[in-house]
């Protein structure tokens, strides 16, 4: 083959060198803009597997990188006037100038053409040039090909509130080590580490709005490095800091990190209009994608992006289109890992104030764990002596309460009510009951997990009323018939097991009068269908759903009265807790929305008028509930579509509802509408707990896509939540907690009828796991 790369950077290069091993008849051009040691930045982050991968593709250039690798294992964090460290991590970096020099040395080795100081006006005159029968655009982050393709490569880009500048110093770090100070204008931090002999890379970070405060932008460069050696002396004993962007003037050495999602990789193109050759053109690298620095990722998606291309197109053989094809597939999934990770990092960093009232302990531990890829046990693998000593200082806060290791296991006490601990199960609609009648699928789903170890077992949405139902199949809570059968579930759970039982009471709105789960979700009843009300006449599925009448004066009282009674039964039935729906499109919700309230009332524009109904129902509700019982209210923190509700309005939500008397919200996305475009991934709503929780100043419920105890731990001991709600995994295993203990090596939260299933005088019965027998549960 005949291959052109533009852009040689470790993109370009390595796949050069890589394909040039794969058959030495290869010709293999790589045209650069710079020279040959120009470079932009200082030092790159590995971790150690991504050693071993290009250990695996190129013993020989990977053997003169690890030669010239600075390597280290700790993480100091120094916030607060303390110094935290721990240990294990496995991080090695490498002067970017240096890693370059090395693979264009390899790449002259193998017979790669290098060609230096030029631009590359015309791609496709290139690819004439050299006959080219494959062209890979690694020309970077600020990629021209891509942006003269946009419509065909359809980049996403998103540039970041942070400013950061990219510095040196002769400071050695022998850890890798963040800074963060405060200032009158907000907060600065640093990423420093060491990536040479003598040398260390210090990234200064800060928000847009700090830096401006700061005057920077209006500072020239060397001023501006003058304002960060002052900012950081502490720390650079007497060294300075080192700019080798001196080609830019002033302020121009801050950026803005752009993160960039591309919708395809690939465009056919004919260089050459007279034989009819087409010729594919590749992003690679940042052309093609984008991670934060925060994660130390670029680089490595660079060189696994040329990687994995030289597989596929082995694998492919001569068909080069499906190589191309099966190279898009596999590499746009881990690349989503990534990204995924370097988004949750990145906000992290943007959010420092966020952090500011945290103890030095788990500020560090938030840190760590800050891209949702490190576990609470894979800190313990990594420096069981630091975890330790975080547990012993996390059990600590607890007051009036057994303490235990296990953050998951530490009780929660909100009013007058506690949970033996941290794990919740979800709201989950079962479509069982008959005219409402909650009966033995209730019973038998309820019971056996609350026997399973839950803290806290929750109905699903309860209807208030009997044309607030979703479906024919759903259960309410507006006559006593529904309220007798509730209270013996309620007396089963107490009787039986350690767990307390909450209900969610709802109405369903727009989304009301619907098939049965299992039928045709959403959908309307082929007969019997009831009037649906919402905030306004909008159906849920266009030309699918009936209209439903936006509400009147009239509705509202009737309804908040429906919510009343609903409560005063869910009391009288025993209840410990009362959750309000006021997420996922349903009636509460659809007037919280932009997207389905356009009421021009009282009711409807700004985000106070839009949260009057909502509020009017909890405060009605809050009344006659039980003082000394807590109540949630779970809303949508986003409908993941564009002008709907955003997280930040999400923060603003929680903190009317916490002034109202609200103990905790539930922290759930999206249903608002089935237009919606969610970014799903493993606790992919935790982050929005997070900033409920620590923006807003209230107890959060994190759920969605929880699925393993360990991720528990971690969401609780981080602070990005008080309790986790988990639905799946309860539905297929009532045992999962007891399973995920015995998993591992914990001791078991059994039901006492079930301690005969254990070795006899077996120490593995966790000492909460009692049956309680309470008479009187109202505590």
């Amino acid at each position: 083959m005949n291959i052109v790369c533009i852009g040689g950077g470790p993109a370009g290069l390595y796949f050069g060198l890589l394909m040039k091993l794969e058959n030495p008849d290869n010709r293999i051009v790589i045209v650069e803009r710079n020279r040959p040691y120009d470079t932009f930045g200082w030092g790159v982050v590995f971790s150690d597997a991504t050693r071993e991968n290009l250990q695996k593709a190129d013993p020989v250039s990977a053997a003169v990188i690890e030669s010239e690798f600075s390597k280290w294992d700790d993480i100091d964090v120094h916030f607060k006037g303390k110094s935290v460290r721990s240990t294990g991590h496995g991080f090695i970096g490498i002067g970017r100038k240096r890693l370059l020099n090395i693979l264009q040395a390899r790449c002259e080795e193998l017979g790669v053409e290098l060609v230096f100081e030029t631009n590359v006006d015309n791609e496709l005159d290139l690819a004439k040039e050299y006959d080219a029968d494959l062209i890979i655009a690694s020309d970077g982050i600020n990629s021209a090909i891509r942006t003269k393709y946009q419509t065909v490569f359809k980049p996403d880009i998103d540039v970041r509130k942070c400013r950061f500048v990219w510095l040196g110093t002769d400071k050695i770090f022998d850890a890798f080590t963040f800074l963060f100070v405060p200032t009158e204008h907000g907060w600065f931090q640093v990423h420093a580490y060491q990536f040479e002999e003598g040398r260390s890379t210090f990234i200064v970070e800060t928000t847009d709005e700090t830096w401006q405060k700061s005057g920077i932008d209006k500072m020239s460069q060397e001023e501006g490095i003058a304002y960060c050696e002052q900012l950081f002396a502490p720390w650079l004993d007497g060294n300075k800091l080192i700019s080798n962007a001196t080609h830019l003037r002033g302020s121009a050495i801050w950026i803005q990190f752009p993160r960039v999602i591309c919708g395809n990789w690939v465009h056919w193109v004919q260089p050459d209009q007279d034989n009819g050759k087409h010729v594919p053109l590749v992003l690679m690298g940042d052309a093609a994608h984008t991670a934060h620095f925060s994660i130390g990722s670029g680089t490595k998606l660079a060189l696994e992006d040329a990687i994995e291309l030289v597989q596929c197109l082995r694998t492919a053989d001569s068909d080069l289109k499906s190589g191309l094809e099966y190279y898009k597939k596999v590499r746009s999934v881990e690349v989503l890992k990534i990204q995924n990770a370097a988004r949750n990092s990145t906000e992290w960093f943007e959010n420092i104030s966020r952090y500011a009232d945290f103890s030095p302990e788990q500020f560090t531990y938030s840190l760590l764990t800050r891209s949702q890829r490190i576990s609470h046990e894979n800190l313990r693998l990594r420096d069981a002596g630091w975890i330790e000593q975080y547990e012993q200082w996390f059990n600590q806060r607890m007051e009036g309460v057994k303490r235990q290791t296990i953050p998951l296991f530490n009780p929660f006490t909100v009013r007058n009510v506690q949970l033996a601990n941290r794990v919740v199960v979800s709201p989950t609609l079962l479509y069982c009951a008959e005219d409402g009648l909650p009966g033995g699928m209730h019973m038998t789903h309820l019971g056996s997990r609350a026997m399973g170890g839950a803290g806290l077992v929750m109905t699903e949405m309860v209807a208030v009323s009997k044309n607030s139902r979703v479906t024919p199949g759903c259960a309410g809570l507006w006559n006593n018939e529904q309220q007798k059968a509730w209270k013996e579930i309620v007396d089963f759970v107490h009787q039986q097991s350690d767990a307390c039982i909450g209900v969610q009471l709802g109405h369903a709105g727009r989304r009301g009068s619907t098939q049965l789960g299992w039928e045709k979700y959403d959908y309307p009843l082929e007969e019997g269908n009831w009037m649906t009300l919402s905030a306004s006449a909008i159906p849920y599925r266009a030309d699918v759903s009936p209209v439903p009448r936006a509400m009147s004066p009239e509705d509202m009282v009737i309804v908040v009265q429906d919510f009343v009674d609903a409560a005063k039964r869910a009391a009288d039935a025993g209840f410990d807790w009362l959750e309000l729906q006021a997420g996922h499109g349903y009636l509460l919700s659809s007037f919280i929305s932009p997207l389905t309230n356009t009421r021009t009332d009282e009711y409807g524009g700004s985000l106070e008028n839009r949260l009057r109904f909502p509020l009017a129902v909890f405060n009605a509700v809050r009344n006659i509930w039980p003082e000394g019982k807590p109540m949630s209210v779970r809303i949508s923190a986003t409908d993941w579509l564009e002008g709907g509700t955003t997280v930040d309005d999400a923060v603003e939500i929680s903190r009317h509802f916490k002034q109202a008397g609200a103990d905790m919200i539930v922290v759930s996305t999206g249903e608002v509408s089935p237009d919606q475009k969610p970014v799903y991934g493993r606790m992919y709503q935790t982050p929005m707990s997070d900033r409920i929780r620590n923006e807003a100043g209230i107890a959060t419920m994190a759920v969605g896509n929880i699925t393993e105890a360990d991720q528990v731990n971690g969401i609780i001991a981080s602070g990005r939540a008080d309790l986790c709600a988990l639905a799946r995994p309860f539905m297929l295993n009532p045992n999962w907690l007891v399973e995920e203990c015995k998993r591992m090596n914990w001791p078991l939260p059994l039901a006492a009828p079930y301690f005969a299933a254990l070795p006899k005088g077996s120490s593995l019965i966790h000492d909460t796991a009692q049956p309680s027998h309470k008479e009187n549960h109202d505590v």
